[in-house]
C-alpha cells in the first residue's frame, strides 16, 4: 500500500531558518542608491586653448593660436610662454577664468583687435596702452622710429630735439624719448580720444624730456620754429577709396588715422611745409607711408625745396618711410 504523503512544512516565521532542506527565502533587494549628483568637470587649460584656437581659424583670424595663447596669458595675468606651459601642465582653469576667457576668444573671433582685448600694444621695448579712438602702432612703424632714433642720436648737441606729429598712441615719441633720453621731445595730437592714450603712455613712459601737445600738426609748436633736429610722423596715408581689407582695421582704427584723401598724400603735404617750419637748416623729417607711395612722396618733397629725399624698407623688404633734409 503506498504511503500516505508527508504534509508540506509550515513556511518558517518571518524572520526564522528556514527547515532543512528548504529553500531559503531571496533577500529583498536593497533599494538603488540615489543617483550622485552629476559632476561638471574642472575646466582645462589645454582644451581651452584647443578650442579657442579652433574657433579663431574658423573665423580667419591670422596666427589663431598665438591670439588664443596671448588671450590666455590675459587671463592668467601671465606671458604668452606662462599660458603655452599652463596648457603643457594641463593646468585647472577656475570658472570665472574659462569664462572670461571664452568672452575674449568670442569677441576675437568677431575681429575685434586683440590689443583693444587685452589693452596693451608692444612697440620696441614698450608696452603702450591702446583701445578705442586711438590707432594701434605697428611692427613696421619701428622701422620709422628707428630711423628717427638714429637721426636724433648723431646730432652734435647736449639737449636736440625732435617733433612727433600725429602721435597717436605716443609710439614713435616715446621711442625717440626713452632711445634717446638726452633729447627733448614733443608729441603734438589732435584727437580727443588719441590724446587721452597718448596722455596715460607719457605718463607711464614719459619724463621731463617729454611733452604732449594737443593741437593741430597744421599749426602746432610755433615756439619751436627752426630749432627742432628731427621731426617724425605716422599721418594718415590710405587713399580715401581704397578701403583696407582686415577687419580689424576697417572696423576699428579711427578713420581720421587712416585716410589721408583721394592719392592718401593730403596729410603729408600740410606736414612737408610743418616740418619746413620746425626743422633747422640740416634738420631731418621722417615720414612713415604706404609701400605703393615712396617716388610720389619723393617727388612732393623735392618739389617743397627737401634734399636727399630717399625711401627705405621696413623689415618684410616693402618701401616704408622716406626721409628728407631740410635745407
Amino acid at each position: 500500500m503506498p504511503d500516505t504523503p508527508a504534509p508540506h512544512d509550515a513556511p518558517a516565521p518571518h524572520g526564522a531558518p528556514a527547515p532543512h532542506g528548504a529553500p531559503a527565502p531571496h533577500d529583498a533587494p536593497a533599494p538603488h542608491d540615489a543617483p550622485a549628483p552629476h559632476a561638471t568637470p574642472t575646466p582645462r587649460a589645454a582644451a581651452a586653448l584647443r578650442a579657442a584656437t579652433g574657433a579663431l581659424a574658423a573665423a580667419g583670424v591670422p596666427d589663431a593660436a598665438v591670439d588664443a595663447e596671448l588671450l590666455l596669458a590675459h587671463v592668467l595675468g601671465a606671458s604668452r610662454g606662462g599660458a603655452q606651459a599652463a596648457a603643457l601642465r594641463d593646468d585647472a582653469l577656475a570658472p570665472e577664468q574659462l569664462e572670461r576667457f571664452n568672452g575674449l576668444v568670442a569677441r576675437r573671433a568677431g575681429r575685434e583687435p586683440l590689443q583693444h582685448l587685452t589693452g596693451l600694444a608692444p612697440f620696441r621695448h614698450l608696452e603702450l596702452e591702446v583701445g578705442p579712438g586711438v590707432f594701434v602702432p605697428r611692427p613696421e612703424t619701428e622701422i620709422v622710429a628707428q630711423l628717427a632714433i638714429d637721426a636724433l642720436a648723431v646730432v652734435p648737441s647736449g639737449h636736440p630735439r625732435a617733433v612727433d606729429l600725429g602721435t597717436g598712441s605716443g609710439a614713435i615719441a616715446l621711442a625717440m624719448a626713452t632711445e634717446v633720453p638726452h633729447a627733448e621731445v614733443w608729441a603734438i595730437e589732435r584727437s580727443a580720444d588719441a590724446h587721452a592714450w597718448a596722455a596715460r603712455n607719457v605718463a607711464r613712459y614719459g619724463g621731463e624730456n617729454t611733452h604732449l601737445v594737443h593741437a593741430d600738426l597744421a599749426d602746432a609748436a610755433a615756439e619751436l620754429d627752426g630749432t627742432v633736429d628731427v621731426v617724425a610722423s605716422n599721418p594718415p596715408y590710405v587713399p580715401d577709396e581704397a578701403i583696407p581689407r582686415d577687419p580689424e582695421v576697417r572696423l576699428f582704427d579711427p578713420p581720421q588715422a587712416l585716410y589721408g584723401g583721394p592719392d592718401g598724400l593730403d596729410v603729408v603735404r600740410v606736414l612737408s611745409r610743418t616740418a619746413l617750419r620746425l626743422l633747422r637748416a640740416g634738420g631731418t623729417l621722417v615720414i612713415e607711408h604706404g609701400e605703393w607711395q615712396g617716388e610720389p612722396l619723393r617727388e612732393l618733397l623735392t618739389a617743397d625745396g627737401w634734399r636727399a629725399a630717399a625711401t627705405h624698407p621696413d623689415l618684410t623688404g616693402r618701401d616704408r618711410a622716406t626721409t628728407a633734409i631740410r635745407p
